[in-house]
């Protein structure tokens, strides 16, 4: 199973946040990440909608947590911005073109697999992978 780069900075997002107390802006999560702030700046906005984070305008604006790490699921995160994880062609209706899709075991057997990867994130929230926190601190700057 591969997450896509949006799960990702979805979820190092929310480890920032969590790691860091305080208000944040954008630019430093993505600088702290060496990633884009641009990309950053969707996943933001989404975690906004979803109710992850508060968003605070202004001078001295920037975001922060909405919610404890402990009330933060992993799994629930992922599939409220990963809906649709399809690890193979067949899983998209939009773009199968497999000639053997309609009759083919293999479908099935990964989407088992595909609900087993999201049960396992689901026995996590954010708090558990705040633990070394003193670390992060130090990687994360």
């Amino acid at each position: 199973m591969q997450l896509t780069r949006y799960t990702d900075y979805t979820l190092r997002t929310l480890i920032y946040l969590g790691t860091k107390d305080g208000i944040h802006t954008i630019s430093e999560i993505a600088n702290a990440y060496g990633i884009s702030r641009n990309h950053l700046v969707k996943v933001v906005h989404n975690l906004g909608k979803l109710g992850y984070i508060e968003t605070l305008r202004g001078k001295t604006g920037g975001i922060r947590l909405a919610k404890p790490p402990e009330e933060i699921n992993l799994g629930v995160v992922a599939r409220e911005v990963e809906p649709t994880l399809d690890v193979v062609e067949c899983f998209s209706a939009e773009s199968n073109q497999c000639p053997i899709a309609p009759v083919c075991g293999l479908k099935g057997i990964l989407h088992e697999a595909t609900d087993a990867f999201f049960a396992v994130l689901e026995n996590y929230r954010l708090s558990d992978i705040l633990k070394p926190r003193n670390e992060l601190l130090l990687l994360l700057g």
